[in-house]
């Protein structure tokens, strides 16, 4: 069941991703076959982890030296999402919950 299109973003190769917004029904029924070049695990956050100030963070890049941009990265016991997936789950956050996040 799709809620919705998130906005089109680029990652590092110039290539633009198209984010989904969906409900896929319960976990346990699902089968996930994930591509491994692209993806080194699978697991899950609940959004009630997600949305504690705790479990939210920023990480600085620098560029030729100096100070160059900023990502949101979510942290999750051994786990850390960053990077593009972190960018998408912030927007998810943005659309799901706009008054708590």
């Amino acid at each position: 069941s799709v809620w919705g299109q998130l906005r089109t973003l680029p990652d590092r190769q110039g290539q633009m991703v198209a984010p989904v917004v969906a409900n896929l029904g319960p976990l346990e029924d699902l089968t996930l076959t994930p591509n491994p070049d692209e993806v080194e695990e699978v697991f899950t956050v609940p959004l009630a982890h997600l949305l504690r100030e705790e479990n939210q963070g920023y990480t600085h890049f620098r560029t030729a030296g100096r100070y160059g941009y900023t990502l949101p990265v979510f942290l999750n016991g051994p786990h850390k999402v960053w990077g593009l997936t972190a960018i998408i789950t912030e927007l998810t956050l943005e659309l799901l919950a706009p008054d708590r996040y």
